[in-house]
C-alpha cells in the first residue's frame, strides 16, 4: 500500500519531470518547425547557453531528440524530433491553443499552424473508440497503481 507521503503515482508527473521545465517544451517547439541548430534555439527560445545545452542532452538521453553533425570543422550539430518527440507535438498544439484562448486578446495569436486542409489547426482531443472530443463530463478515473483511489491512498 501507499505511504500518505508519497505522491500519486501518475504518467503526467512522468513526463513533467522530462519535459516540464520551460525550455523543454520551447526547445521540442522550435525543433518541431525545423529550427534544431543550437543558435537558432538559444535565440528563440531565450535559454541560456549553459541550461540549453542540458536541456538538449537530456532530451537526447531521453529519446525525444537526435543529434546530428551538420559540420565537422567547427563541430556543430542541429537536433530533430524522434517518433516519441513527435507524438508531443499534438500536445504543444494543443497548449498553445489554451494560451491564444485564456492568455491572449481575441484575435492576437503570435503565430497560426496551418493544417494540410489548408485551415488553421483548431486542435480537438478525441475518444479514439467512438471519435467524440474529450470532455470532462464523459471521463471517469479508474486508479490502476495498488494502493490508490481516486481521493488519494487507500484506508490501511
Amino acid at each position: 500500500m501507499a505511504a500518505s507521503k508519497d505522491p500519486r503515482p501518475c504518467s503526467i508527473a512522468d513526463a513533467l519531470a522530462l519535459v516540464g521545465e520551460k525550455y523543454s517544451l520551447l526547445v521540442l517547439r522550435e525543433v518541431c518547425l525545423g529550427n534544431g541548430r543550437f543558435d537558432q534555439l538559444v535565440r528563440n527560445t531565450g535559454a541560456p547557453r549553459d541550461v540549453l545545452a542540458a536541456r538538449l542532452r537530456r532530451l537526447v538521453d531521453a529519446g525525444i531528440l537526435t543529434k546530428r553533425a551538420y559540420s565537422e570543422r567547427p563541430q556543430r550539430f542541429e537536433y530533430r524530433p524522434t517518433r516519441a518527440g513527435l507524438e508531443l507535438e499534438p500536445v504543444l498544439m494543443t497548449l498553445m491553443a489554451w494560451g491564444d484562448r485564456h492568455l491572449r486578446r481575441e484575435g492576437e495569436r503570435p503565430m497560426v499552424i496551418e493544417h494540410s486542409c489548408g485551415e488553421a489547426l483548431v486542435p480537438v482531443v478525441t475518444c479514439a473508440a467512438c471519435d467524440r472530443p474529450v470532455r470532462h463530463e464523459d471521463l471517469t478515473a479508474h486508479p490502476q497503481a495498488p494502493g490508490w483511489t481516486v481521493t488519494g491512498p487507500a484506508a490501511a
